[in-house]
């Protein structure tokens, strides 16, 4: 009996090993796009990790589905967070996490991280994640024409904000 307890306990410390490997830089990734805390997007990783411990959905081997549950998991509780706090911590976002080793690209992400929250989600979800409308649509629990039509005004925001802040046409 104790030895099952004790394999079952290394199964899942291995799944969480495989979760963080695979996904826990983007799940910090777009944590971070809401919180602009590192300590407060941290938290929210492990609570989505603690969530699909706790309700343990089965993907049948789908990875997408996986990454697709995660990531909806941890915008939710980002949200709930920012809804909790009611203020928000404007830090830098660190480089390492920035997604692009270009340091000279680091300065979109700034005047990303200056869009309204809506804006923000997508453009992160889109261009740092890789998704298209359909599955950002399925992550934020939205119609697919809401994002794309997110999408295009959030990039009309951040050419203003280029513009505006970094003399950029």
């Amino acid at each position: 009996m104790a030895y099952n307890r004790c394999m079952a306990l290394s199964v899942r410390e291995l799944h969480v090993r495989r979760i963080l490997n695979t996904y826990g830089d983007s799940l910090y990734r777009l944590a971070f796009s809401y919180l602009h805390n590192d300590a407060d997007a941290q938290e929210i990783v492990q609570d989505t990790i603690l969530q699909l411990l706790r309700y343990d959905p089965d993907f049948h081997g789908d990875g997408m589905k996986e990454k697709g549950w995660l990531m909806k998991t941890a915008a939710n509780l980002s949200r709930n967070r920012l809804r909790s706090l009611n203020a928000r911590d404007e830090t830098e976002l660190d480089e390492t996490f920035a997604g692009s080793e270009e340091k000279d690209l680091k300065f979109v992400w700034n005047a990303v991280n200056q869009l309204p929250e809506k804006y923000r989600e997508v453009i992160h979800l889109f261009y740092q994640e890789g998704y298209s409308t359909k599955e950002i649509a399925d992550i934020l629990g939205r119609k697919e024409g809401s994002v794309r039509s997110d999408l295009s005004r959030g990039r009309d925001a951040l050419r203003t904000v280029l513009k505006e802040v970094y003399d950029f046409e």
